[in-house]
């Protein structure tokens, strides 16, 4: 496929399952890419495998000046800018750990996870924009969450980061797209990566039973729906939030119990 041939993006939180499969995508499909992560080896491993169609390039996400110059670094480097993939988030297990409730929450993690989850998104859509108005037009595809559109027992600041990005992809689609910017999020329920196992055990294994698909979805499906909505075939798309999580969340709250009582009784 070559749905993307010519054009140059780039993947925040790109070392990590879903962002390096995202790089491999887009290049598979045609496009060059900067593949950004906080950890610059990770970004290395991810781009180094893609040849010179990809470069790693070390940032962090809640500085501005960081975002910048990643944006400056990729236009200088290929040229231009059309796709900007925002899915950096704050991962690190300790303090993901702390990320509680209301009242428990230490206000300095609260303030760390906006400034990476949400103000780091805000950011590269400031500096990528002007750039991509420049080329013509561009895509923006931020990594929201089931977890911005419903509650959880734990990781409220991550949720409501997740939520909040849901709206930022709106008044930004709003507000650009008359300058042919589309802004969409996607919303990845559990995905089957390396670390879900080591840093939630057992989730799977609970979030299976309320899924709707036979299986969980993996990086490559994250990746092929950013693909499409980077695409041109995607043109008439912008401001959508689209969840992707096996419709963990169309059904009814006692489907999972129901299902087992109905099973048990046959």
């Amino acid at each position: 496929m070559s749905r993307l041939a010519g054009k140059v993006a780039i993947v925040t939180g790109g070392g990590g399952g879903i962002g390096s499969a995202v790089a491999r995508r887009l290049v598979a499909e045609g496009a060059r890419v900067a593949v950004a992560d906080i950890f610059e080896e990770s970004a290395r491993r991810a781009a180094e495998p893609l040849g010179d169609a990809a470069i790693a390039v070390a940032f962090d996400a809640a500085s501005a000046d960081s975002v910048k110059a990643l944006v400056d670094q990729t236009v200088a480097h290929f040229g231009k800018l059309d796709i900007l993939h925002n899915n950096a988030a704050m991962t690190d297990p300790a303090k993901s750990a702390q990320d509680t409730t209301a009242t428990d929450i230490p206000l300095g993690i609260w303030q760390e996870i906006l400034d990476v989850n949400l103000t780091g998104y805000l950011l590269g859509c400031r500096y990528a924009i002007p750039h991509m108005i420049a080329n013509g037009g561009g895509s923006i595809v931020n990594t929201a969450s089931n977890s911005g559109t419903a509650g959880d027992l734990a990781r409220i600041a991550y949720g409501s980061t997740k939520g909040a990005i849901i709206t930022l992809t709106r008044y930004v689609a709003t507000q650009h797209g008359a300058q042919n910017i589309r802004c969409n999020s996607i919303a990845p329920g559990v995905v089957l990566t390396e670390a879900l196992d080591k840093t939630v055990p057992g989730l799977k294994d609970i979030i299976k039973r309320h899924i709707l698909t036979p299986e969980f979805g993996t990086p490559d499906d994250i990746a092929a729906l950013v693909a499409f909505l980077a695409s041109d075939e995607s043109r008439y798309i912008t401001g959508e939030n689209i969840s992707i999580s096996g419709g963990g969340l169309i059904h009814q709250p006692h489907y999972a119990d129901l299902k087992a009582f109905m099973e048990g009784a046959g």
